[in-house]
């Protein structure tokens, strides 16, 4: 039999007759032995530092690449809104990379457009705006000397303003500040054209896209998330095509009232209103409203006030005729729904999050409507927001109390609260005091 720690200290301790004990070590060295470092503690150790770097990397490498993830998921949302308009042409025989370009070439065209009416409509109201500016100035300087009794001209005026301090250090800021809007423009135009090659690459390998999407995934799962894209493309490309279309009947709308008025750049105008009306919702129309009622102002005061009216009575039929009968199958979500997550995504991702919001919760919408079980609602009337008919009305029920329970009247009083008339049958006095007494919880 082996023999034990004890047995082997014990045979230390006894030593032979005539020989001297062995030497035993001192306390601090078997304290040592024993309470030497686990094995596995320098590897967590590591393993922990290890791990601890790579988020602090992983972290690090997500803020430095924000801005690339969000034109990539604006490129995606915009490839899922021209992919209908792609698939139809590439289905009747063109091939999916030139369907792509000339869907691409119409949307910059229009844009351009856009881009050069509303710059030429600016220039010309600032060409305006500068050549009137000594007509104005000379009016306000007369009105102030006929109100305060000063006398002000207005060649003073111009010489102060020209040579004093704040106006010279305000160009100094603005001779600084022209390098940095530059090379705002530029990273603007550049991650414009980062946006455009993504999306089109992403619309003319579509079907690319998917099949190596899928081929990571088992069978199972493939048909759900091509479901989901297909979800996906419908719900985006429906919402932008309608409100493309309500933007359309807006903007003809609001053209033969700003022209008929005789209010100017109005085909500007009109475009101004059809898109920002349409792609900011619920205040979208008054919003792209207000610049129309300021040209017409200008105008005549009164244009400005039916302007007002028309933005008004075209915001109801919009609302009430034009928008169910076009957004109903595409985009069918609550307008406070539609609001708040044009709000959201305002505050995660700025004016791209105001864009893509309505289709994201649309799709999200439409998932899981397709997958959430739902059931058959009760005919309650509380469904529909009514009492219940055993309910009595505070008032009534503070008379009854202080009548007291046996004071002529009460009976009735309560027959009455509980739709029983005084010609009503024993049956249905019964039926209603069971009602009454289920109400407050009782078995009757």
């Amino acid at each position: 039999m082996a023999s034990t720690d004890e047995t082997a200290q014990v045979a230390q301790d006894v030593a032979p007759l005539g020989t001297a004990p062995p030497a035993q070590p001192p306390n601090g060295a078997r304290a040592g032995r024993g309470a030497s470092m686990p094995r596995w503690l320098p590897r967590a150790m590591v393993l922990a530092l290890a791990l601890f770097a790579c988020f602090q990397l992983g972290s690090w490498a997500f803020h430095q690449l924000t801005g690339l993830l969000i034109n990539v998921l604006i490129a995606f949302f915009l490839a899922l809104a021209v992919e209908p308009a792609v698939s139809w042409m590439a289905a009747r025989g063109l091939r999916r990379g030139f369907a792509t370009f000339l869907v691409f070439l119409g949307v910059l065209v229009a844009s351009a457009g856009f881009i050069t009416l509303m710059g030429s409509m600016l220039a010309g109201q600032i060409v305006d705006m500068v050549e009137d500016f000594p007509d104005y100035l000379d009016k306000v300087i007369s009105w102030i000397n006929q109100t305060f009794h000063t006398d002000l001209s207005r060649v003073e005026i111009q010489d102060s303003l020209v040579h004093s301090d704040w106006l010279q250090k305000y160009v100094q800021n603005s001779a600084s500040g022209v390098l940095d809007v530059s090379a705002q423009v530029l990273g603007g135009l550049f991650q414009l054209l980062t946006v455009m090659l993504f999306s089109f690459y992403f619309a003319a390998d579509g079907p690319r896209l998917r099949r190596a999407l899928c081929s990571v995934l088992p069978p199972a799962k493939q048909a759900e998330v091509l479901r989901a894209w297909e979800i996906a493309v419908d719900k985006t490309g429906g919402y932008l095509y309608s409100r493309g279309l309500m933007a359309l009947i807006s903007g003809v709308a609001h053209y033969i009232l700003l022209q008929s008025l005789g209010v100017p750049y109005a085909p500007v105008l009109a475009v101004w209103v059809g898109l920002v009306s349409q792609f900011i919702p619920t205040i979208g129309t008054y919003l792209a409203g207000a610049l129309p009622m300021l040209i017409a102002f200008t105008v005549d005061p009164w244009y400005a006030l039916w302007v007002l009216v028309f933005v008004v009575v075209y915001q109801q039929f919009e609302n009430y005729v034009l928008q169910p009968k076009l957004t109903a199958k595409s985009v069918d979500i609550h307008p406070a729904v539609a609001f708040g997550s044009v709000i959201a995504g305002t505050a995660l991702l700025g004016a791209v999050g105001a864009l893509i919001s309505i289709p994201a919760v649309a799709t999200l919408q439409a998932f899981l409507g397709a997958y959430v079980k739902r059931y058959d609602v009760t005919d309650d009337p509380r469904v529909h927001g009514h009492r219940r008919r055993g309910g009595a009305p505070l008032l009534a029920r503070m008379r009854r109390a202080l009548r007291g329970p046996n004071e002529p009247g009460a009976a009735s009083e309560a027959e009455e609260e509980a739709g029983v008339g005084p010609q009503a049958g024993p049956d249905e006095r019964q039926q209603a005091k069971g009602e009454r007494q289920q109400a407050k919880g009782e078995r009757p």
